[in-house]
């Protein structure tokens, strides 16, 4: 059926929605009926057959269910109306809309939506309706989201969905997780479905920079604004303006950076070091942490009014120990990277190596993985990986082997391990650093903690 063929319900408590979704359809469809209240959704459908409902996640009713876009959904469904159910939500439901979608809806949008967007949305719609003669779930996301980004686990599909959805809004995103499970890939992975994918991606590891280098990386700087500022020089957020900003290790910086960081944001413009003059900025922002959010929300360590700004959407990654069988898929992912890289047939897994992969636990996650699999290929003499090609990272395993031991014995021995690989490698922290299975500012934090 074709969008100007279709009858539209739309259901939600906010007349601004209303009258923004019925001037944008009057042209676009046979009919569009709108309705405030949801407590008169049976009787309109009872009375007439629609082609697709939209439906508010939340009203301001007496039903006091938690959410009531759950129980006019089953209530549509009870009815068995043939309409293709659309939920239409807030970002902070992302995760209850997700469930809709269990539920029987077909799909969601985000409000504020983008006109093209929505219209998308409904075409879908209705062509899943000639399909079938009942509202279905949306299909579930394949077991990639781009060339890196890989995971068929339940929680990486919730992942890829919310990815799906959240890309195309201007929605400020959170993205936690422990370290190595893929934070950069998801938040590239935002830009490239973005509207803005033809601007710059542009990162900075904020957790890096220290007080001085803090305002003139971000903000820039003029000539002679201080001892080194030898030309004028544009920081961090001009050079991404029209496209988007990744702030890495936001939960490392200092109270002092948290304010300059917010006053950026409030007004949406920066102040070079060495000037008064204000300068535009049009970015969206995306942010990552490993510190979890309730530790991130201790106003001793971290601004809330900060938290607020960075988070109108937030997506927490899992650890590659609870994603199952994508721990082999990435295995086999990694195996045949190697294996072109480093012009060698690729290599098969025997059934001990999977096992072994399936049991260790990954504190270094993904990227951990990803160093094992790489060593092992280089290693490897056959075109079989066995259980004993499979090496984890050293460093990564010293708590769990040296559990019992003394907090200084283990300080010692993660002294010893990292010194020891830093004179392997010439003192290389690119090449210590990927050995160890940690990042380089993890690797410079140990370097200055033991005195090396």
């Amino acid at each position: 059926m074709q969008l100007k063929n279709a009858s539209i319900l739309v259901v939600d408590d906010d007349t601004d929605v209303l009258t923004a979704v019925r001037l944008l359809l009057r042209p676009q469809v046979r009919e569009i009926i709108t309705e405030k209240n949801p407590e008169n959704l049976p009787a309109l459908l009872r009375q007439q057959a629609f082609d697709v409902i939209l439906l508010d996640m939340n009203f301001k009713s007496a039903l006091n269910t938690g959410n009531e876009g759950f129980y006019w959904l089953q209530k549509i469904k009870e009815l068995k109306s043939e309409a293709t159910v659309v939920m239409i939500t807030a970002y902070g439901d992302i995760d209850l809309a997700i469930r809709s979608l269990k539920e029987g809806a077909f799909d969601f949008v985000v409000k504020p939506w983008h006109n093209e967007k929505l219209l998308v949305t409904l075409t879908d719609a209705l062509r899943n309706k000639s399909k079938a003669s009942s509202p279905s779930p949306a299909p579930k996301p394949a077991g990639a989201f781009g060339p890196e980004l890989l995971g068929e686990s339940e929680a990486m599909r919730d992942i890829f969905l919310k990815v799906k959805k959240v890309a195309p809004t201007d929605a400020n995103i959170l993205i936690l997780g422990e370290n190595g499970t893929g934070k950069e890939l998801v938040a590239k992975a935002i830009h490239e479905h973005s509207l803005r994918a033809q601007k710059p991606f542009v990162k900075v590891d904020v957790g890096a920079l220290t007080e001085s280098l803090f305002e003139s990386e971000l903000f820039g700087h003029k000539k002679g604004a201080f001892t080194d500022a030898r030309e004028d020089r544009a920081g961090r957020f001009e050079a991404a303006n029209g496209g988007t900003i990744f702030l890495d290790e936001i939960g490392n910086i200092s109270l002092h950076q948290q304010s300059k960081l917010l006053s950026v944001l409030q007004n949406r413009q920066v102040i070079r070091l060495g000037t008064n003059e204000p300068v535009g900025i049009n970015v969206r922002l995306l942010c990552a942490t490993n510190v979890p959010l309730a530790e991130l929300a201790n106003e001793s360590h971290f601004r809330k009014d900060l938290i607020y700004r960075i988070n109108t959407v937030e997506l927490v990654l899992p650890p590659l120990r609870k994603r199952g069988n994508d721990i082999l898929l990435l295995a086999r992912h990694f195996a045949g990277v190697y294996a072109d890289k480093y012009m060698k047939p690729i290599p098969e897994l025997s059934k001990p190596a999977q096992e072994k992969l399936l049991q260790y636990s990954y504190p270094g996650n993904v990227r951990e993985l990803q160093y094992a699999i790489e060593r092992a290929v280089i290693m490897a003499d056959g075109e079989v990986l066995d259980a004993s090609d499979i090496l984890f990272s050293p460093l990564e395993a010293t708590p769990a082997v040296s559990a019992t031991s003394e907090e200084s014995n283990l300080e010692e021995l993660e002294k010893i391990t990292i010194n020891r690989v830093l004179q392997k490698h010439d003192g290389n922290l690119t090449r210590t650093a990927k050995e160890l299975g940690i990042t380089r500012t993890a690797l410079y934090r140990r370097i200055g903690k033991y005195g090396l």
